[in-house]
Formats: structure tokens, sequence, C-alpha cells
């Protein structure tokens, strides 16, 4: 049985308003009247009610000291005032005491039950709007699905799936979450068979429509830096589209945003995706041109990128492009050394580019999979993208922004070198010992996985990746699967399943925003 809704109207021209009670009463609501705020504030103080619809203009305690007060007691509880003065200030001061809505006297009974609405049925009629609009959307997804579809729609179609991902975490009443869930499952069983089928021509295309991770730095710094702006570059290390949505919410205060994306290229994980781009490179060519780096270079990721600022110096040298001075590379393990960055950020503006590597998504990923703690507090994909807005909202990252946005000859380029996928499903590998250890790719020799699991090369220099030797291949983890050696199979099934991780063939990994921040 649905419990009535309660209402309390203070006025002190209450006998005035008896049609308008009726009213309510007629559509079910239990009505209750105060004649000053006194008694009002006492009522709300003594019983339980739903909604206040409050007078502005009232002998002895006036509309805005009532409203402070019942506040005051009852902080959630919605107030409607209701006012004959329609002045800027005074609703400047009410909205500042936060009413939930006003109305202008004399107020009409249709503006009446529908102000009744909005604070009763706001949730079910956004809710009941949200269901129809997903099921529309689901049908216009799954018929795009039955079509070739180019990366760019790839990439049309990942954005829809996103927002509403973050459509349903506000509306988690409505029950589609699972419908959405199953859909990006779909979706992204066709993209693993897309890209087997394309990747290999993306590579061997020079004017790529595209970007991908070696195209960063040419198409997005050079051009920055030949029009004599001072660029920093931010890579924020496993950042997803939709982790990168929460933090646009916070940065549009001081931003206005450019956004695009690109993709990254195989595998989605940090020994090549991020070289690639300070390089400007793919990995076979960094592997042939640096020899040195490319051979201390292990699948160890808190080793592989020791030579980022070698990379990106060379990548400018190579190019021919002059700089005022060399390029200020700066990575951020760590909250005290952020600190001190964000506390320092304008002095390294006398260098004309600063590429700035923050890893704390990533740290954030892989210390999931050995915390059970952080696994209960990352519950789901919803809690990843909520851990993700407080981490920036306390973030020394956010306070460079903020610094950074006061200066207007200084260009901010923000993207991230490869996202993560939350891992259900394991899949058998059989690998010998000198076989990469990454959960999503392996590199190694005569590796035996089930086709429709992975993305298997056999030939890595049609790929532009580098060989150990002749036997060497490759193979990528496909949708939200993760390799796993027949050894203990079940414990590391169990173990590693529900993680999020990169390396493979997904949407989430592989289509990546890129923005560009200007100052308002």
């Amino acid at each position: 049985m649905i419990k009535q809704k309660t209402i309390l109207w203070i006025d002190d021209e209450i006998n005035l308003l008896r049609s308008h009670i009726q009213l309510l009463e007629q559509r079910g609501y239990i009505v209750e009247t105060a004649t000053n705020g006194e008694d009002g504030i006492e009522l709300v103080k003594s019983k339980h009610f739903d909604l206040v619809f409050l007078d502005e203009m009232m002998p002895g305690i006036g509309g805005l000291e009532t409203l402070t007060a019942i506040k005051e007691c009852s902080p959630s509880i919605p107030v409607i005032m209701v006012t004959k003065n329609e002045t800027e200030s005074l609703m400047e001061e009410a909205l500042g005491s936060k009413i939930t809505d006003y109305l202008i006297k004399p107020v009409n009974p249709s503006q009446l039950i529908l102000a009744c609405k909005r604070v009763f049925e706001a949730k079910k009629i956004a809710s009941e709007h949200v269901s129809r609009s997903y099921i529309e959307e689901f049908q216009h997804i799954s018929n795009a699905l039955q079509s070739e579809l180019s990366l760019s729609e790839w990439i049309d179609l990942y954005k829809r799936l996103v927002e509403w991902d973050l459509e349903l975490d506000r509306h988690p009443d409505v029950g589609l979450q699972q419908s959405l869930f199953d859909q990006k499952r779909e979706c992204n069983a066709a993209f693993g068979k897309y890209i087997e089928r394309t990747y290999r021509s993306f590579l061997e295309t020079e004017n790529r429509e595209i970007a991908l991770s070696p195209d960063i730095v040419p198409r997005y710094i050079f051009p920055e830096v030949k029009s004599g702006k001072t660029v920093v570059f931010i890579v924020v290390d496993c950042l997803r589209y939709d982790q990168w949505l929460m933090m646009e919410e916070i940065l549009r205060e001081y931003f206005a945003i450019d956004k695009e994306f690109y993709l990254s290229i195989l595998p989605t994980a940090t020994p090549y995706a991020r070289n690639a781009i300070f390089s400007g490179l793919f990995p076979a060519d960094l592997a042939k041109y640096f020899s040195d780096l490319w051979s201390n270079i292990d699948s160890d990721e808190n080793s592989c990128n020791r030579y980022e600022h070698e990379l990106l110096t060379s990548l400018f040298e190579r190019k021919r492009l002059q700089l005022k001075s060399e390029p200020k590379y700066i990575k951020i393990l760590d909250p005290e050394f952020g600190k001190t960055i964000e506390s320092n950020i304008l002095s390294y503006l006398s260098s004309q580019v600063i590429a700035i590597v923050v890893n704390f998504v990533d740290m954030l990923a892989h210390g999931r999979s050995d915390s059970q703690l952080l696994r209960e507090i990352i519950p789901d994909e919803a809690a990843y993208r909520s851990l993700t807005s407080t981490w920036f909202q306390y973030s020394s990252l956010l306070g460079m922004l903020k610094t950074l946005s006061t200066q207007k000859n200084v260009s901010i380029i923000l993207t991230t070198d490869h996202g993560s996928i939350r891992c259900l499903r394991g899949t058998k590998v059989v690998a010998d010992r000198e076989t990469s250890t990454n959960l999503r790719f392996k590199l190694g020799r005569n590796l035996k996985v089930e086709s429709k699991h992975a993305f298997i090369v056999k030939h890595p220099q049609d790929y532009r990746l580098p060989s150990v030797s002749s036997t060497t291949n490759y193979i990528f983890a496909k949708e939200d699967y993760y390799f796993v050696y027949p050894t203990d199979y079940h414990k590391y099934l169990q173990q590693y399943r529900d993680s999020f991780q990169h390396g493979g063939i997904s949407l989430e990994e592989m289509i990546l925003p890129l923005v560009r921040l200007r100052s308002r």
C-alpha cells in the first residue's frame, strides 16, 4: 500500500486557500496548516511532512527566517516558497537557502498540482522517460550491429553506450543495468571481430582519419608548438572514457573543452601504447631504432617507461622541430610529489613543452586486483567511476589545471594511453615459461588459445610488433576474457575474475578520449 504524502501549508491567509487545500486533499494528499512561522516550525519539529508550502510575507517571523529554521531541524524536507515578490534579490536569497521551487501568487490549481508532481513524482517520471528512451536506443544499437560499421561509427556507438552507463547510474531503480551490460558485451564481441578484420589496414594507412597512438604528438602537440604556444601535455594512465566524463563535469567550470577520440595500438598496455605516444613510433620501429632502450623494456609496467623523456626529446629532434628549450617530463606516482608539482606548476612553463604522466587510475586498477578492501569499495563499474571522480576532486592534477586555467598562452592537451575492461571470463592458454605475464595479451612462442576468445597474431611484423625470434607470436584477449594457464587453472581463474585489466581488444581499452582544455 502506497503511503499518503503529507503537506504542511504555512500562510497567514490560510483561510483564503481553502479551495486549494481541498483540491490537494481530493488528489489524495494529507494537508495540515499553520497561520504563522512559529507554529509551522513547531509542527515540523513534532511531525513528519513530505512537503512544505511556505508564504514568503508573514507577520512575525517572515518566510525566509522560517525557511532557515525548518531546514535546521529537517534539512531534507522539500520547501516551495509562495510569494507575491518576484525580485531577483529575493529569489537569490531563497534559492541560497535551498528552496525546492517557488510559486507566484495568486497560485492557480494547475501550478499547484504540477509543483507537487515535480516534488513527489519527478524521480518516477524521469525513470519512466529513461526506460522508454533506452529501450528505443537499445533497438537502434542492435540494428547498427547488423551493418558494417566504420571506425568513426564505432566511436559514436561507444560514446552512446558510455552515456547510457552514466544515465543509468543516475537512475539505478529502472532495472536496465543488466540489459545494458549484455548489450555492451554484444558490442564488444562485434568490435573484436571488426578489429581482427581492419586493424592491419589502419597500420598501413599513412594519413589516418582517426589517430593511432604514435600520431598523438605529431598531430596534436606539434601544431601548438609551431604556433608559439607553451604546451602542457597530460597523459592519465589507464583512463577510460566514462572516467573522463566524471572529470569533465568538474572541469567545465574552468575550461571550454574540445573533445576527440583516437584508437590505441595493440597491445593496449603501457610498454607498447605509451611508449608509442612519446616516441611517435610503432613498437617494431621503436625496437629497431632504439634497440638499446627496447632491450631494457620488459613487461614490468613499473619499469617499462623509464625512457619517455628521451623518446619525446628524440621525436622533436627527428622531426626537426626546434624548441626554445628541452621538453620537461614529470611522472606523478604519489600524492606528496603531486602536491609539490602543483605548487610549482607555473615555474615549469619556462619550458615550451611540459609532459606530465599521472599514474593514479592505473594504480587503482592494479590495486583493486590485489586488495579485497578495494574490491569492496569498487564493487562495479559505477563505483569505479565514482571513485575516480572523488580522487580527481582532491587531486594535485585538478589543482594544477585550475592554476593553468588562468594562463592565456598555454595550450593543454589531456589524454590517456589505454583504458581497461572488467574481466569476468577466463580462457585457457598454453605457453612456455618465457611468455609475458599480462592477462590480456601474451607474447611468446607457439601460444595456443581458443581463437573465438583471442586475436592470434602469428606474424608480428605484419602488425608492426617486435619479435624475439622467428617463432614469436602474440595473442590478444577479446571482449572481457583473461588468460589463465592450465596449471592451477581454477585457482587463478578465481583470483583474477572481476578485475580491471588492459592489453587486449575492447571498446573500453582502445577507444580513448583526447581533449583540448581552453581557458574561459
